[in-house]
């Protein structure tokens, strides 16, 4: 079976998830940290939207461009998560930047041809341990972002939101 499309349904099933865990979290909040230790929903969110565009790339995809302005200090890997009104872009925004660029992904991982996810991972701090493209897309894919969707199901209960399943 092709890498594709082995990958691609497994990220649509997290954008649905990500949009459960979102859709009901009020936007004046969004961004809020009930506790120092906990990244916010917007942060998560904000984060995982800045490395679609990167996992585009590397598949040979440049057309969602670079992030917004700003996503990368705010959100790379190793930026902290902090509670301050304004900082962060607003829920609708941080959001339509998530979806639109995994969706983007979700589409194109299908026609990827395999000698693309059979390269060696061209970020090299992560190739020891993810040595192709095919490997590094599918932790940033799957992995990744159930990671942090995860810290948004978490963040939700210590702000009494409760579940979003």
């Amino acid at each position: 079976m092709h890498t594709g499309n082995i990958i691609a349904p497994g990220l649509r099933l997290t954008l649905g998830y990500a949009d459960k865990l979102v859709q009901t979290i009020p936007a004046d909040i969004f961004s809020h940290m009930p506790r120092a230790d906990l990244n916010s929903a917007g942060f998560c969110i904000g984060h995982l939207a800045l490395y679609a565009s990167a996992v585009a790339g590397m598949l040979g995809h440049k057309e969602l461009g670079d992030a917004p302005a700003g996503y990368e200090e705010l959100f790379k890997h190793g930026s902290p998560c902090v509670d301050r009104p304004g900082l962060y872009p607003s829920k609708d925004a941080l959001i339509s930047e998530f979806t639109k660029g995994w969706t983007k992904v979700a589409d194109i991982l299908p026609g990827v041809d395999e000698s693309v996810f059979a390269q060696a991972n061209p970020m090299t701090q992560m190739a020891e341990k993810l040595p192709t493209v095919g490997a590094m897309v599918a932790f940033m894919c799957l992995s990744h972002n159930q990671m942090h969707l995860g810290q948004i199901s978490a963040w939700r209960r210590v702000m009494n939101l409760g579940s979003a399943m």
